[in-house]
């Protein structure tokens, strides 16, 4: 039976009949409700380098090549492929910069592929030391920021208004450099892919405390968003069946293991 009290009249001395109420008890605070947020984290850009272990004649390459421009002032030429669309810097010392890439595969297969038509030139290649040496990512959260008072709050973030309308933050583990601005919008450079998404899980809890409203809906200007669209469809990725059916057949039945893959290495 549950506990309760027991009432008596003002003016009888007898007990008169007692009444049960149960004494409530007392309130839980809930528990705080985890929101769930969805932030598309998009990359840009995949910058890796590698080797190829021999002198390269610039000038010849630059004459027997195809989507190749000879920088002579500079000492080096840039070399494009479309399938990923990507760019290589080459110098005469061997070394290779390839940029433009959206994912770590994507890289690779063009770092490989810019390999390989260099190969066909005459050039003992040997893919050597490739490396991802820089990743670039955006992110756009749904408020705007109130970087000022952000940048007052963390010592770790640098903001000079004068110089860039953005507040730097650098992170050392996950190592990452990202620049936040009032938009909302955050740039990421990282080592690699996984530092960025790990970066913006890092910030989203910082920023959160910082919420300066609802990001201000922009009129789209058709003609943008077309000039948008044709943008992402040039930059396709490799899809994972073209990328193993290219390995099997440019790779591996044509080039011996001793030649091009016994020295490659991936920091």
């Amino acid at each position: 039976m549950a506990e309760g009290v027991i009432l008596q009249s003002a003016h009888h001395h007898q007990p008169v009949a007692s009444q049960m109420m149960p004494l409530q008890e007392p309130a839980v605070a809930e528990a705080p409700v985890e929101v769930e947020v969805n932030l598309d984290i998009s990359i840009s850009n995949v910058v890796c380098s590698f080797g190829t272990k021999c002198h390269l004649n610039l000038k010849k390459i630059a004459m027997e090549g195809s989507n190749v421009e000879y920088h002579r002032q500079h000492g080096m030429l840039n070399m494009r492929i479309r399938r990923p669309r990507t760019t290589a810097s080459v110098w005469s010392s061997g070394k290779i910069t390839c940029t433009g890439a959206m994912s770590e595969e994507d890289a690779k297969i063009a770092a490989r592929r810019f390999a390989r038509k260099i190969q066909k030139m005459g050039y003992k290649v040997k893919f050597t030391n490739f490396r991802v040496v820089n990743v670039l990512g955006t992110c756009s959260l749904p408020f705007c920021l109130n970087i000022d008072k952000f940048s007052r709050e963390h010592k770790e973030a640098s903001y000079e208004p004068e110089l860039h309308p953005g507040v730097t933050y650098k992170i050392k583990d996950p190592k990452a450099t990202l620049k936040i601005f009032s938009t909302g919008s955050i740039t990421v450079t990282a080592p690699r892919v996984s530092n960025v998404q790990s970066a913006i899980e890092y910030i989203y809890p910082l920023v959160v405390d910082f919420n300066a409203g609802p990001r201000p809906e922009k009129l789209i200007n058709p003609e943008q968003l077309l000039n948008k669209h044709k943008r992402l469809a040039n930059r396709v990725h490799v899809s994972q069946d073209e990328i193993d059916q290219y390995e099997d057949s440019e790779f591996d039945s044509e080039l011996e293991e001793s030649d091009f893959d016994s020295e490659e290495s991936q920091d």
